[in-house]
């Protein structure tokens, strides 16, 4: 069994359709071509130490895909922010973590919203630096 995390908490799956899974050593080269016509993909993560799943979830995003996507495995509350830069809409976790990390601290983490040093230092981007 399984638990859903989006922005608002916690979630049963509510997915049914077309969905393509990717794993962590899914070469850039066939990501459009396993994604087409996929409602859902699923990117899997091993370990949460395996960080390989926040880069396919970039490549898939810059592949022009805009449908559901996931992040699957025993990532840990404080990755969520890491996953929702990396273009997930919501991250798919053992119900073991679920039970040892409660909804309450998946959504502070998603109440921190994409923070990254550049936006805590208040940096508007080079043209802040040009003016």
């Amino acid at each position: 069994m399984s638990v859903l995390v989006r922005d608002d908490g916690f979630h049963a799956e509510d997915f049914a359709g077309v969905a393509a899974e990717l794993g962590p050593d899914t070469p850039a080269g066939v990501i459009a071509e396993r994604i087409a016509g996929a409602a859902l993909v699923t990117v899997l993560f091993p370990s949460f130490a395996d960080g390989r799943g926040f880069t396919l979830g970039r490549l898939v995003r810059a592949a022009g895909y805009t449908g559901r996507l996931r992040a699957k495995g025993p990532l840990i509350a404080d990755q969520y922010p890491l996953a929702r830069r990396s273009g997930f809409d919501e991250v798919e976790i053992p119900a073991e973590i679920a039970a040892r990390q409660s909804e309450a601290e998946w959504r502070t983490e998603a109440a921190r919203g994409a923070p990254d040093y550049r936006a805590r230092l208040g940096f508007k981007g080079c043209d802040a630096l040009i003016a």
